[in-house]
């Protein structure tokens, strides 16, 4: 991994911004700007100074601090291009597949999309890191405001071709509902309950819950697993195509 320092942010009530340092050239990159406070809050404390900002989605959850941010150090932007008029201040358009240099660091831009139309992930292949905000939490899937099942599993597929010691960075922290919810469907895998255990631990101490590893949500998240036939035998769905499986999943996790 390039030597860089990574600062999880807690914002809002559940939200997470990262920013990362790079020590060697005093560059800054955040990821997502929920709420402006609470980061510039860091960046003051470590005397860092903002030079770059990735966006992922048009949420507001995520852009609510954008432009206080960008006013205040005049740090270049970068958003999806497919939401460049549902995002103030985007300098750098970005889609599926393109490479961007962040303050030096190598980006690959992996579209993601199914909770919106436009959701991007950041894949750092040098330091072997993905932002997948609202796409892929731990132990879990954003829900579909702007896509199908199919388009959603698909993004799904994309991450989960990643290489299993890659970092995963989301946007919230809902694992330990996620992780209540992946033991009705998956009740029987012995990691899963491992994990849940450990979740349980972290929620009681007041920590945070990422970042998590692409291996253990192969492992134990089971919208990563919809083509696992152990899942499909506990819904009753045995011998359905995966996204019909996914898609199900999915259904019980919005009335869990």
């Amino acid at each position: 991994m390039e030597d860089v320092q990574i600062a999880l942010v807690p914002c809002l009530t559940d939200n997470y911004a990262v920013l990362m340092h790079v020590p060697a050239t005093g560059a800054t990159i955040l990821v997502d700007a929920p709420d402006a406070q609470p980061i510039a809050q860091v960046l003051t404390q470590n005397n860092w100074k903002l030079t770059c900002i990735l966006i992922t989605h048009h949420h507001s959850d995520h852009i609510d601090g954008l432009m206080m941010l960008k006013a205040a150090s005049n740090a270049t932007v970068v958003g999806p291009a497919l939401d460049k008029d549902r995002i103030p201040g985007l300098d750098v358009l970005v889609a599926d597949g393109d490479e961007v240099n962040a303050s030096g660091l190598e980006v690959k831009v992996i579209a993601t999309p199914g909770h919106t139309s436009g959701h991007v992930s950041y894949w750092f292949p040098k330091m072997g890191v993905v932002f997948t905000a609202d796409t892929l939490f731990a132990l879990g899937c954003g829900r579909i405001f702007e896509g199908t099942p199919q388009i959603m599993w698909e993004s799904l597929k994309k991450l989960a071709a990643l290489p299993p010691e890659t970092t995963v960075f989301c946007g919230h922290e809902y694992t330990l509902s996620n992780a209540r919810f992946a033991v009705t469907v998956d009740p029987h895998n012995k990691a899963l309950e491992q994990r849940v255990r450990k979740v349980m631990t972290q929620h009681m101490k007041g920590e945070a819950t990422i970042p998590t590893t692409i291996g253990d949500e192969l492992a134990t998240n089971p919208f990563m697993r919809a083509d696992d036939p152990a899942i499909a035998e506990r819904l009753g769905m045995v011998g359905k195509p995966e996204v019909e499986v996914f898609a199900e999943l999915r259904r019980r996790k919005d009335s869990f």
